[in-house]
């Protein structure tokens, strides 16, 4: 459980600290255009900090942290928000200075939000096997 309200409180931090970045940023180079900045501060507090807020509960109502399957989800769901927010922050820096955004950029953030379904559908198999644990058999 622990783990949990760290990461919330991480995911605190730097959805805090992007928003700061963009604003900062944005003014520093006098850019006025579209850049995918502007959602890296909200997928950060709602992928990072609002599901693991909502996590902390769970984890501590289903003791889900007891069971292997927790792991996985979070070691998986994490890198994909990592992966997710990484990605479009360096898109969103390269637009606002200027320089040439690469095509995979796209790609790679695409795979990020793959690896948070993936963590999504762990998340959906853990709170399953919480939930039901025992069921009782009808004879």
């Amino acid at each position: 459980m622990r783990r949990v309200l760290y990461a919330f409180l991480f995911y605190t931090a730097i959805g805090l600290f992007s928003g700061f970045y963009y604003r900062e940023l944005t003014v520093a180079h006098h850019f006025t255009g579209d850049t995918q900045l502007v959602v890296v501060h909200t997928h950060t507090l709602i992928l990072g900090m609002m599901m693991h807020l909502l996590l902390l509960p769970l984890v501590k109502v289903f003791k889900l942290s007891s069971y292997y399957l927790f792991n996985w989800f979070f070691i998986i769901y994490n890198i994909g928000v990592i992966v997710t927010v990484g990605m479009m922050a360096v898109k969103g820096t390269y637009q606002v200075i200027g320089w040439h955004v690469p095509e995979s950029f796209a790609g790679f953030a695409g795979i990020g939000h793959t690896i948070i379904t993936a963590g999504f559908v762990l998340l959906f198999f853990l709170l399953r096997k919480a939930i039901i644990k025992d069921p009782v058999k009808k004879d």
